[in-house]
């Protein structure tokens, strides 16, 4: 097994997102940035502001903020009017087991759990929450790999990620389909 499916013994961390469901996060132009940080050095920002800046309609989401670059910043997803397509997860695993209930109350059915190094915003009890309630979950990953034209950096780590096996690829059934 080449490890890009999913083994039912395997711990969930430790499973990969298909390249499909990683293009349709980014196809959708309202997304929410949970536990976007005050720190303006924090990654978290500079994720913010690359996607502003290619268009998205990023929303910021942090109980300890009133704003973010001029954008009002939610204390909680359910309270997001117009309501996001998506959420991007940048909070501790443990936050991120409330955030994805939060996300499933407010009808947010694309997940991404940001994980760069560590485990970032991946928890193993939050995916299975978000598959168990058909939630488009993507457990890690960094979206700067996957944005067109991403600085030299991000794509060398995509390319890291490709030649050691651990980029995601694109399910039997995309792959099929696209042969037609």
């Amino acid at each position: 097994m080449d490890g890009t499916l999913p083994c039912p013994e395997a711990p969930v961390r430790t499973q990969h997102a298909s390249l499909e469901a990683i293009e349709d996060f980014l196809a959708q132009k309202r997304i929410a940035v949970v536990g976007i940080s005050r720190d303006p050095k924090n990654f978290s920002v500079h994720l913010f502001d690359e996607l502003a800046g290619r268009g998205y309609d990023v929303v910021p989401v942090n109980p300890g903020m009133q704003e973010m670059r001029g954008r009002r910043c939610y204390a909680r997803v359910q309270q997001i009017q117009p309501p996001v397509d998506a959420a991007l997860l940048m909070t501790s695993p443990n936050a991120t087991e409330t955030v994805v209930n939060d996300c499933a109350e407010a009808g947010v059915k694309r997940i991404w759990m940001y994980r760069a190094g560590g485990k970032g915003a991946v928890s193993d009890k939050a995916v299975e929450f978000c598959r168990e309630r058909g939630m488009q979950v993507i457990p890690g990953e960094c979206p700067f790999m996957f944005l067109p034209a991403a600085a030299g950096f991000h794509r060398f780590h995509g390319f890291m990620r490709k030649i050691t096996g651990r980029f995601p690829r694109r399910t039997f059934s995309a792959i099929a389909g696209g042969a037609r």
